[in-house]
């Protein structure tokens, strides 16, 4: 006779199948770093957007180019700027999330 193997079986031999709660705060925790990482380059690229919307507005040029390359600049100089923090959160939180690997399951 097979033996036929449901969830609550291989949880309980196991004990490797996460809860909700778990991975709701891991969805949760990493959503988070995903935009505390992206704020800074996002808000630059929507300052920017607006400056330049605003120039273009008042001068009533309209060319598709002027407003991609500043911004494409700006952001590229806030992401070198702040990659050593980015760096360092992307890290911190990888290593606390090994860390606690024992803990989750």
């Amino acid at each position: 006779m097979r033996h036929v193997f449901n969830r609550e079986h291989i949880k309980h031999k196991m004990g490797w199948l996460m809860n909700t709660d778990t991975a709701i705060e891991l969805c949760r925790s990493s959503g988070w770093l995903a935009l505390t990482l992206s704020g800074p380059a996002l808000l630059v690229a929507i300052g920017i957007g607006l400056v330049i919307g605003l120039l273009q507005a008042m001068t009533q040029l309209q060319d598709q180019s002027l407003t991609f390359v500043p911004k494409l600049i700006a952001m590229t100089c806030v992401i070198l700027l702040l990659l050593p923090w980015g760096l360092g959160l992307l890290t911190e939180y990888t290593a606390d999330l090994i860390r606690r690997i024992p803990h989750r399951i």
